[in-house]
């Protein structure tokens, strides 16, 4: 059975780390790896986890499957952290939430309920996008075409392009939308540019579906869910993916969330029969602890005020970051590499080749991906001058 299979090649960001650890320079830097690092290089446990932790195992009273759409607490919890507790989409019971196994679970759960929906459903995906939204939502059947979002060369948003691209999206189409911190460029669209593509959804009524991946890491937990509130004032259906790793810290508990959200009452809860009926057919219920320990401190107003401080102090480093390596790589290289501080989020394009990644690694031991996309969050102010002179010498060649 086995013995036509042949190797897949190394996962390009696994093969980093790989390479990573063996690199024995003293002054290595990793870039690639998509985790929140801290100024020591650590991704840290939240206080607020911990002390949230503690409070799960005094009271958990038992070790019995949770049901299909998770912690009710967490579903409770994350959706109002996700829309506003006062949004006239939650008054009126028109969005269902269920837990899922990290925003990649919410992706997945998410795309087999649309192919439930329809068997001739189009996802228009940004070019670029997270590499491995093609293949959870491509393999669960779904078509997949892509719209213009970033002018790499330009370092700027293709934004008239998106809007005259997805012009030719109706009804029965679904576009993903990345709701803040955009991975892998980091550009953000503006209020006024979310408010322009509202209008576009409802004149040609496509769906929007919305992987907010990174709440409260671009520039506030309520302002980077901007987009997602204001469709779902206006729009009559709406699907949005959360992820819980980032914001909370939560990497490895995989704690993520799937949103739907319907005409009425009536169809989110219809819509909801049907992505249990998904998820008992994959991993047929959802791991609860990771769901239990953020349920424990959107409940708790001082677990909430002490893990809103932290994630503030995350959010600031990664601002404070952005505008450091801007100014360092700007002066080392006499380019404008402005752009950087005027993004959001762990991720930035430097904007070089695959070739001047390579020596950058080869030569330096500055590992990121081939596309020159790097995570801000592993730039220290210990290692910053070391890596704007390295990248100041590969731009002179």
């Amino acid at each position: 059975m086995f013995e036509s299979i042949q190797a897949m090649p190394a996962d390009p960001i696994l093969g980093l780390i790989a390479d990573f650890i063996r690199d024995q320079n003293p002054s290595k830097i990793d870039l690639g790896v998509g985790v929140y690092k801290d100024e020591s290089g650590q991704t840290p446990i939240m206080g607020a986890v911990k002390k949230a932790e503690a409070v799960c195992y005094q009271v958990e009273q038992t070790k019995a499957y949770i049901g299909p759409a998770g912690v009710p607490e967490f579903n409770e919890g994350i959706r109002a952290l996700i829309f506003g507790g006062q949004h006239p989409a939650l008054k009126s019971n028109r969005i269902s939430t269920v837990l899922t196994p990290g925003g990649c679970g919410a992706l997945r759960v998410g795309a087999e309920f649309l192919r439930r929906c329809s068997d001739e459903i189009t996802v228009w995906v940004s070019d670029p996008t997270w590499a491995n939204h093609m293949p959870l939502l491509g393999s669960a059947g779904l078509k997949l075409v892509q719209y213009p979002y970033y002018d790499r060369d330009k370092a700027r948003l293709r934004f008239d392009e998106m809007l005259s691209a997805l012009e030719k999206a109706g009804p029965g189409d679904v576009v993903l939308l990345h709701g803040c911190c955009h991975n892998p460029c980091g550009a953000d669209l503006s209020e006024q540019q979310w408010r322009a593509l509202t209008d576009l959804a409802e004149k040609k009524g496509f769906l929007p579906f919305i992987d907010l991946a990174y709440q409260g890491f671009g520039r506030g937990l309520d302002e980077d869910a901007y987009g997602p509130r204001l469709m779902a004032e206006r729009l009559p259906e709406l699907m949005v993916a959360s992820s819980c790793s980032k914001n909370f810290g939560l990497y490895r508990e995989r704690v993520g969330s799937l949103s739907v959200m319907g005409t009425d009452t009536s169809v989110g809860e219809a819509a909801v029969t049907h992505i249990n009926s998904v998820v008992r057919g994959n991993y047929s219920m959802p791991p609860s602890h990771g769901g239990a320990i953020v349920a424990t401190i959107l409940e708790d107003a001082d677990l909430r005020q002490s893990w809103v401080g932290e994630l503030d102090t995350m959010r600031d480093r990664l601002n404070g970051l952005r505008e450091l390596l801007a100014t360092k790589l700007s002066a080392a290289s006499g380019q404008d590499f402005g752009f950087i501080s005027q993004q959001y989020g762990m991720f930035s394009f430097l904007g070089v080749s695959p070739e001047q990644v390579r020596e950058l690694r080869e030569k330096y031991g500055i590992y990121m991906v081939e596309s020159s996309r790097i995570n801000v969050a592993g730039v220290r102010r210990d290692n910053v001058d070391y890596l704007a002179d390295a990248m100041a010498a590969v731009l002179r060649g």
